[in-house]
């Protein structure tokens, strides 16, 4: 209403000093400083608050990108020149609330006086001459909606928006829009420069933008209440979390009571696990509550900046921007509300099981998920019986002859083919492929070779020993291990040409062997009995084995994830259980035992190897089996 008195007063124009966020005249000017574009303090926090999960800010008019210290918005400089502007306006027009209760002049006249009034419906200010006019001339002016300027600058009336004289055309009024120049113009810059553009009227144009507006608002209103509704799910979910969690408890304690008070140790353990479960699943809950109240944060200061009483008067930066807010606010509602993640969280609390021990063991039991299990998924008939075998892929096994010579390469769906780049009258005790595919292969009980993928010898390594043939792996940094049923361990560098460390060994007859990613050396004695498996460090510490029972037979496997899987071979009554152990420093840790597989077990000698952490390959005499694993 008083833009004119304020445009007479002031020595810059307001429309320069005016932020393209909020409309409003800048209120501590702060600059970004990848493009210098220059906004209001406040509308970039809110601004930021709608893109707390970014490290950087999009500039709302040009979109270039801006990153962002520890401390976000506050960091940014504050734009020293327009600020110095602002306050020099506000001087001139003695003071924001001196503007609001100036007069403004007469439109109707050129005299420029005070307006008294103001005529709807010819949209001008009018002196008392101009009134006077309107008042008697009933021909011209009779009808015409007038109100008092008084009423305006008290409030009690609003005369809206006052349509904007263009600068070419100065009788005209900039009641039309340009959507390819995105600027308003008057009728007659519509036929002169902007014949052919697609023109909309005023009023459609700020309709348009207000439908749209509206129509965030309300979205926005549902998608909070959503999110809110969502929120209180998860809490009744944590709840259904808490009684699973409870429920493990008074199992835990149930046995606990049975059991002798040595095993207050292991009772104290199951705890731990158990509290750590909880915490586990309390920090999932957490999580999904906290995305949905930041959503519900940025939203409601999205909101915020893009509903704004001057839609109507939007063009080039400010639109820009207008435009940017409503895209982003239209992504943001589009994303869809995660109603599962918490249930999902409780279903996965509920699987959780403790599983007694039977009573030949002394401890309660231990936490597993529901019911963990293996399954054949394939049985191979090999050619001859297997001296041999390694993992190829994480579906493929390698398996290794003596008396049919060469190697076969077995995958899952029970194909197989010979391994062509090795001499083909090759025998095989044992291999290993390295990480450039590079084959080792034993031959004996002094000799290991490497041959390079195109089938060349690399390296010969002679172990001085006179014992038995000689069994190989590899490390995860593809050094190569070497038993021979003697009580040592040989470790290779990855060329064969430097023996880096001897680690003697307490059993008698070692016959497989593998190392973890930290370094440590797992160890089976396989058909010598007593069968027992040891974990050593490198210097030959070790703790306590897994011994089998009289009859029974270990063999292991170390997968990806440094996990132990240790195979109990019962050759009388054909079967084959399998456990899965947790390295504790030296000691194995009882994780999962599965079922029972029955096997045809047709030799002492057997093979576990892990090919991926839900697949084992076990052979026996001229069978392979691919085993999958579901923990």
């Amino acid at each position: 209403m008083a833009e004119k008195t304020r445009e007479d007063k002031a020595p810059s124009s307001s429309h320069n000093l005016t932020c393209p966020l909020c409309l409003d005249i800048f209120d501590e000017a702060t600059i970004l400083t990848s493009c210098g574009h220059t906004f209001c303090r406040k509308c970039l926090e809110k601004y930021d608050l709608s893109h707390q999960d970014l490290d950087h800010m999009i500039c709302p008019l040009c979109r270039e990108v801006t990153k962002l210290s520890a401390n976000r918005v506050d960091d940014f400089l504050t734009n020293v020149t327009v600020n110095g502007l602002v306050d020099d306006y506000h001087a001139n027009c003695g003071g924001v609330n001196a503007v609001l209760e100036m007069r403004p002049k007469c439109t109707a006249c050129k005299f420029q006086q005070d307006a008294v009034s103001f005529c709807r419906t010819c949209n001008n200010y009018m002196c008392d001459k101009c009134l006077d006019c309107h008042q008697h001339l009933a021909v011209f002016f009779e009808g015409h909606d007038i109100v008092s300027i008084q009423d305006i600058i008290n409030g009690k009336v609003s005369i809206g928006h006052l349509s904007e004289k263009c600068y070419i055309h100065k009788q005209e009024n900039k009641d039309m829009f340009c959507e390819d120049c995105q600027v308003h113009v008057c009728f007659k810059c519509v036929i002169v420069g902007h014949q052919f553009h697609k023109i909309k009227n005023q009023a459609d144009f700020e309709q348009e933008l207000r439908l749209k507006v509206n129509d965030l608002v309300q979205r926005c209103a549902t998608k909070k209440s959503e999110l809110e509704k969502n929120i209180q799910n998860v809490e009744v979910q944590r709840d259904e979390v808490y009684t699973a969690v409870q429920k493990l408890l008074d199992n835990v304690s149930q046995a606990y009571s049975i059991k002798a008070k040595e095993l207050e140790e292991n009772h104290r353990n199951l705890i731990e696990q158990i509290n750590a479960v909880k915490r586990s699943f309390e920090d999932d809950l957490t999580v999904l509550k906290s995305k949905d109240r930041q959503m519900i944060k940025s939203i409601c200061s999205s909101i915020t900046l893009v509903s704004n009483d001057r839609l109507g008067r939007l063009e080039t930066d400010s639109l820009s921007a207008h435009t940017l807010l409503c895209e982003e606010l239209d992504a943001v509602l589009k994303k869809a509300t995660d109603h599962t993640s918490a249930a999902a969280i409780t279903k996965k609390a509920q699987k959780k099981r403790f599983k007694p021990a039977d009573d030949t063991r002394l401890e309660l039991g231990c936490i597993s998920e529901a019911d963990p299990k293996l399954q054949v998924i394939q049985c191979v008939d090999l050619q001859e019986m297997m001296y041999g075998m390694t993992k190829y892929s994480d579906d493929i096994a390698a398996i290794g002859y003596w008396d049919a010579h060469g190697i076969d390469i077995i995958d899952t769906a029970g194909n197989k083919h010979q391994y062509a780049n090795i001499p083909s009258n090759m025998k095989c005790y044992d291999l290993v492929f390295q990480q450039d595919r590079s084959l080792c292969v034993t031959t004996g009980c002094k000799e290991a070779h490497i041959y390079s993928p195109n089938g060349s010898r690399k390296s010969t390594i002679t172990v001085k020993s006179n014992s038995n043939y000689l069994k190989l792996n590899r490390s995860p940094s593809d050094e190569i291990l070497i038993v021979n049923y003697d009580k040592k361990v040989y470790i290779y560098d990855p060329t064969g040409s430097t023996l880096k460390h001897t680690i003697p060994t307490k059993h008698s007859k070692t016959g497989q062997v593998s190392a973890t990613r930290s370094g440590l050396i797992v160890t089976s004695s396989c058909d010598i009995k007593p069968s027992v498996v040891t974990v050593y460090d490198r210097d030959g510490k070790a703790c306590k084995s897994l011994q089998a029972l009289n009859g029974v037979l270990l063999y292991h496997a170390v997968d990806e994830q440094d996990m132990v899987y240790v195979a109990s071979v019962d050759r009388v009554n054909g079967n084959v259980v399998i456990r899965l152990y947790d390295l504790d420093g030296l000691n194995l840790k009882e994780r999962a035992e599965f079922n029972a597989l029955t096997m045809t077990i047709g030799s002492d000698w057997c093979y576990l190897v892990s090919l991926s952490p839900d697949m084992l390959a076990f052979s026996s005499y001229n069978k392979l089996y691919f085993i999958e694993v579901s923990l």
